[in-house]
């Protein structure tokens, strides 16, 4: 019983870990690295992540700066951009891109607190799966004989317990992202 409720645990981390990935390529109002982990862009024939093909940093609070390995580079990353989702303008030097992250309005800032919601959800059901399983798990190893109905209902009891503090820290999670995206 033990071998399940520690495999609920993992399920529900990985639930966790998956949320703040993807919460951090919501943009906010300042500019993060993490911003750009989605954006694939062809190197050699291959889709290849921005930051394995140059270096991305962070010079300004509202400033992205990516500096291609390959001059080449410049254009492709500079098209992929234009082609993504960022809702931002690059400007390019020749040798560097700049990404200046523009204030966001509030309503778009409304919408970025929805997505996270939408987000924090899925997570919810992730977890009410995980939990569901083992509780599934639980009961079939009562029926089999292994556990005891006693000792069925405290490994259920604990897997409960377990959902509602994973619950509880999806809404610490999302409660900080919503604070970020409405700090002006």
């Amino acid at each position: 019983m033990e071998k399940t409720i520690n495999k609920s645990r993992a399920s529900m981390d990985a639930a966790i870990d998956h949320l703040k990935k993807d919460l951090a390529r919501i943009r906010t109002g300042r500019a993060s690295v993490s911003l750009l982990d989605s954006l694939l862009v062809d190197y050699y024939g291959t889709p290849t992540p921005v930051a394995q093909v140059s270096n991305v940093s962070v010079p300004e609070p509202r400033l992205l700066t990516i500096q291609p390995w390959e001059q080449k580079m410049l254009e492709v990353i500079e098209r992929a951009i234009f082609a993504s989702d960022l809702g931002v303008t690059p400007t390019n030097d020749g040798k560097i891109i700049r990404l200046p992250m523009p204030p966001l309005t509030e309503e778009r800032r409304k919408e970025f607190v929805k997505q996270a919601h939408k987000m924090a959800e899925e997570t919810r059901v992730s977890i009410r799966n995980a939990r569901r399983d083992a509780i599934d798990e639980i009961k079939k190893l009562q029926k089999d004989g292994d556990v005891s109905e006693d000792d069925s209902k405290r490994g259920q009891d604990r897997v409960q317990k377990l959902t509602d503090d994973y619950n509880v820290k999806v809404d610490e999670i999302v409660k900080r992202k919503d604070h970020e995206i409405m700090e002006v």
